[in-house]
């Protein structure tokens, strides 16, 4: 396969770190806006000849349909903010490359009514393409990092293998990561941590569809595992509840995640300032959105690994029954930072995401999943996809919980 890996920041280069020595990478292009980040990328890989530099602006989507032709790239993977996604995902199209990313083309809130009825919902814009594709015979796998992605591929299994019927898929995200010497850092982007904390929260029930509450709506103390402990979780927009009512039978699917109050106040001062808006204003005669001052004024997750302690964890918790018998179970992965520094030299949050689109990469490659059209991670069959995650170091535990 090769691939054009458009961004390299911690999760593309946690990416290119995972994928290079794999025998089904022929090539990786790495493709950034910063070369001097693709270059400090590449001097970390053992066959850097696998890697060639490109600059890219994840915004021309001419300029990204050139590099793709010009490298006869196989996919082209989505590992930049979701701002950009539909430059990238329309040059996929146009070159005829298959396509991937991990996080779905951005919602807009209802006019009138946000908290209630969804305007643009995530993915959208993609999915209103979904014929075309088809008709291309190509394919664009939306939503393939951790969560989304290892959290859809863990609903397909319960579906597949635990569970007759399901009353709710109910995705979860906690941890305990610390990050010394900062009172604020963000362990991945805060572009992204923007976005999907203060929009909307969708949540999906048969008989409704999807509708919408407030952000940081109904706080619950979730138990995670593996010596984590119990963190507080609460509502926030995230793609796997676009996602998963598309292709699997269920009453009710939500995401919360483990955010501490903290996080939120820091959030919701932001939104109250109006330093969320991604809308440029006037400084002293410069055009500058708000949001990107706030990214710029923050450390870089992908330079904070070593100072980052603790773990994080995703998981899918499955309500339903089994042979007759009400059922819980909880899906997870857990990602360890000073293990991931150790053994990669990738922080915690960017290695967990990063091994699902490898993993995906090679699954494509050898056609054991294939298709047409936009699809999410759930609409594949997930044993093979889970039969391969211990080759990647990459275990996942199956917790039944109490009723």
């Amino acid at each position: 396969m090769k691939v054009l890996l458009i961004g390299v920041g911690g999760v593309g280069e946690a990416i290119a770190v995972i994928a290079q020595n794999r025998p089904w990478l022929e090539k990786m292009v790495l493709v950034d806006y910063n070369l001097e980040r693709a270059r400090e990328v590449r001097q970390k890989l053992g066959t850097p000849q696998k890697f060639p530099l490109e600059w890219g602006d994840a915004r021309d989507e001419s300029q990204l349909v050139a590099l793709a032709r010009k490298h006869n790239v196989d996919l082209i993977m989505n590992a930049v903010e979701p701002r950009y996604n539909m430059p990238i995902f329309n040059a996929a199209y146009q070159a005829g490359c298959t396509y991937m990313d991990m996080a779905m083309s951005l919602s807009s809130p209802h006019p009138t009514r946000p908290y209630q009825e969804c305007g643009v919902k995530l993915g959208d814009a993609q999915f209103e393409q979904a014929g075309a594709w088809e008709r291309k015979g190509l394919l664009a796998l939306v939503g393939m990092g951790a969560d989304p992605g290892l959290s859809d591929v863990f609903a397909r299994y319960a579906e597949k293998h635990l569970f007759d019927t399901i009353d709710e898929i109910a995705i979860r995200d906690g941890g305990n990561l610390e990050v010394r010497g900062y009172e604020f850092a963000p362990t991945f982007s805060i572009w992204t941590t923007i976005e999907e904390c203060l929009n909307p929260p969708i949540i999906w029930e048969a008989g409704r569809g999807w509708t919408t509450t407030e952000p940081f709506s109904d706080p619950e103390t979730f138990e995670f595992p593996e010596g984590i402990g119990p963190v507080m979780c609460v509502n926030v927009e995230h793609e796997e509840v676009v996602l998963i009512p598309r292709w699997i039978k269920c009453r009710r699917v939500t995401f919360k995640y483990g955010l501490g109050e903290k996080f939120i106040g820091v959030l919701k001062t932001l939104h109250m300032l109006g330093l969320d808006r991604t809308t440029p204003v006037n400084v002293k005669g410069v055009q500058v959105a708000p949001r990107d001052v706030v990214a710029a004024c923050l450390p870089d997750p992908a330079h904070l690994g070593h100072r980052m302690t603790g773990k994080t964890c995703m998981g899918t918790w499955v309500k339903g029954t089994k042979d007759g018998r009400p059922r819980q179970v909880f899906l997870y992965q857990v990602a360890d930072n000073q293990t991931c520094m150790a053994k990669y030299g990738l922080q915690a949050v960017a290695w967990q995401t990063a091994v699902n689109p490898v993993i995906a990469m090679e699954l494509l490659e050898a056609g054991v999943w294939r298709g047409a059209g936009v699809l999410g991670p759930e609409a594949f069959d997930p044993d093979p996809f889970i039969a391969r995650m211990a080759a990647y170091d990459f275990p996942y535990g199956i917790r039944e919980e109490n009723q």
